[in-house]
């Protein structure tokens, strides 16, 4: 089975051209450079094949170590890129995205007062349908923002969407955090808008196997089925080793068949953004 982590950072060290803005990475629990290397030695100690490397937020709209690792080793990671979504001089740049070597899409967040006004002012209109035409998957991270991403999926049923952490919020836990998922699966309903079912362990009250987040997960896997339910971790920020989060899915969940698994733990994300599926040498 192959395993494709849906998301994780990669970040280089800090130097004057390139400052770390304070709490940036000591937020993501690792106050240091985290390279290509370092992941994947993790990913072969946790059973992972390969993964999509997120650029983080907080290094603003820089892809070039994300892109680097893509290119050493394609067979290991691909990128899912950002640029400013506010500037005029981006809208240049989205139909030649993707030849890009790695590059498979891009991921906005919009969790800041800013940038969550942007899928409803405006600013961002110019956007959805150029992604569409140019056939470039997107994933966002919109907690609270829902109706949005419904409207706009609605609008551009050819544009492939994602949304971040079951739309969790980051910082919640137990009841708390899942309170949303009602929204969540009523987007089921578009089938332009997948799930990423990623960084879960964060968001239990519990110590693995995260019993109580097992029945959101179920819930979730009922109204998006296994095609677009996409396991993964964003993890620079797991409080648990990298394999209890693969195996969480992997052994604990004894109501998925082996080919929810399949689909779930890489074959649906690889399909969904265009990555070849050969397993990973």
């Amino acid at each position: 089975m192959l395993i494709v982590d849906a998301q994780i950072h990669l970040w280089a060290a800090e130097t004057p051209d390139r400052p770390w803005p304070p709490g940036g990475a000591q937020r993501a629990q690792k106050p240091y450079p985290v390279t290509k290397d370092i992941a994947l030695a993790d990913m072969k100690e946790a059973g992972v094949d390969r993964a999509v490397v997120v650029p983080p937020s907080w290094e603003g709209e820089r892809n070039d170590v994300a892109l680097q690792a893509a290119r050493l080793h394609p067979d290991r990671f691909a990128v899912m890129g950002r640029f400013p979504l506010e500037k005029l001089e981006s809208r240049s740049l989205v139909e030649g995205w993707k030849g890009q070597p790695g590059m498979l899409g891009m991921r906005f967040t919009f969790n800041t007062e800013q940038h969550r006004r942007w899928l409803t002012d405006g600013t961002a209109d110019w956007f959805w349908p150029a992604a569409e035409r140019a056939g470039i998957p997107m994933m966002m991270s919109v907690s609270g923002q829902l109706p949005a991403v419904e409207r706009i999926a609605e609008r551009h049923p050819g544009l492939r969407l994602v949304i971040d952490h079951l739309g969790l919020r980051s910082g919640t836990k137990g009841e708390e955090a899942f309170a949303g998922l009602p929204a969540l699966c009523a987007l089921a309903r578009r089938p332009n808008v997948a799930v990423k079912a990623s960084a879960l362990p964060c968001y239990s009250v519990e110590a693995y196997p995260f019993c109580d987040v097992h029945p959101h997960i179920r819930r979730v896997y009922d109204a998006f089925g296994p095609r677009r339910m996409f396991w993964g971790t964003d993890w620079t920020r797991l409080a648990c080793p990298w394999r209890q989060a693969v195996t969480l899915f992997t052994e604990e969940l004894s109501w998925l068949s082996a080919d929810d698994r399949e689909w779930i733990m890489g074959r649906g994300l690889s399909e969904w953004l265009g990555w070849p599926t050969a397993r990973a040498t």
